[in-house]
């Protein structure tokens, strides 16, 4: 499907589900609630998949990777080649996210939607160009392209749904996209620059006081449309971010379950729902990210965190970590005894309780 035909098939969430699987968890005998962001979570998958008989057996992590032209700038510590290296290590045991993978029972797939220079065929081949111009000085992709990378990652959530994946994590990779997430988030959340903008892969504190004032210039350079996210998306943003963006909403279109990861995932996040402001029920928080935007981009967001570490790595590692948590929530609610089987009380729910309930 485009654009279009995807952000207007994105339906509701199917209340009867959910009131289903909010009845099994207040079934099992336990303290109520007493798995925390767990239980509205499963409820809520239960509502996008419309069978409380929740299953995340086929997991895949998709990894967007691009180049930005902004490295012209010199706003970090690495170059291009980083990128196309990280990117073919994905298909190897040699990068965090494929080794965390493996240990989840995670299927990765690593998409080129903007690497700056060709990568081994291994990778999966949807570039669209070799990486972003310098938004620094021209805006980093036309709207053609935007709304192309958007595509893509529609395109990736109809291939994974034919292969019967059930959920799907989000990542990312390409050497400058801490900058132009952190522009995004800059607009996006009308928040100053330098509330928005980390170390990135590392820098030093003359490194980001460096990068943040590029970033501010970039930003004040432009006039941006609020009512049109691609327009921003095109001005400051970059192929992956776009990608990334195609996959929650190709998602939410067909209902399956996704994952967030980080700052720059959850910006792609905000694009998604902005596009389509349904595709939030959609979507799943999985960490808190260390970077400055981390907390603001959620709470835009709406979205509480389940894990609370401190990671900041990208690569979709965050959500990855989520999902072996996952799989215990499940196990326990799918086997656990309930009270009539144990022949105990059944817990009563306070009235404080209420707002804890999904």
């Amino acid at each position: 499907m485009n654009l279009r035909e995807t952000i207007e098939s994105i339906g509701p969430l199917d209340r009867e589900a959910m009131k289903k699987s909010e009845t099994r968890w207040n079934s099992i005998a336990k303290p109520l609630y007493a798995f925390g962001e767990f239980e509205p979570m499963t409820i809520r998958m239960a509502g996008i998949t419309g069978d409380p008989a929740i299953r995340v057996d086929k997991k895949a992590l998709v990894i967007m990777c691009a180049d930005h032209g902004v490295l012209e700038e010199g706003v970090s510590q690495s170059n291009a080649e980083i990128t196309a290296v990280m990117t073919e290590g994905f298909t190897r045991m040699e990068c965090s996210a494929s080794v965390m993978a493996d240990m989840a029972g995670v299927d990765l797939f690593p998409v080129d939607i903007g690497v700056a220079r060709d990568v081994i065929p291994e990778v999966i081949n949807r570039k669209i160009a070799y990486g972003t111009k310098n938004m620094a000085k021209e805006p980093a992709m036309t709207r053609e392209q935007a709304v192309k990378s958007i595509e893509v990652g529609i395109g990736m959530v109809e291939m994974l749904k034919e292969k019967g994946y059930q959920i799907i994590c989000v990542g990312e990779m390409g050497v400058g996209n801490t900058t132009a997430s952190s522009a995004m988030a800059s607009v996006f959340l009308n928040v100053p620059v330098a509330g928005v903008t980390g170390r990135g892969s590392g820098l030093k504190a003359e490194g980001l006081a460096h990068k943040t004032k590029v970033l501010e210039k970039i930003v004040a350079s432009y006039t941006f449309d609020e009512n049109d996210p691609l327009d921003v998306l095109a001005k400051v943003g970059g192929f992956e971010i776009g990608g990334m963006a195609g996959l929650y909403l190709g998602a939410a279109a067909s209902r399956i379950p996704v994952v967030a990861d980080g700052a720059i995932s959850c910006v792609a996040a905000l694009l998604a729902c902005k596009l389509a402001p349904a595709a939030k029920d959609y979507i799943f928080a999985s960490h808190l990210s260390k970077e400055p935007a981390g907390k603001l981009l959620l709470d835009a967001l709406g979205l509480n965190p389940c894990l609370t570490c401190g990671m900041h790595l990208g690569e979709g590692t965050g959500a990855v970590a989520l999902m072996p948590v996952l799989d215990l929530a499940l196990g326990v609610y799918h086997r656990m005894s309930t009270f009539s089987d144990v022949d105990i009380m059944t817990y009563e729910p306070y009235e404080e309780d209420d707002d804890k309930k999904e």
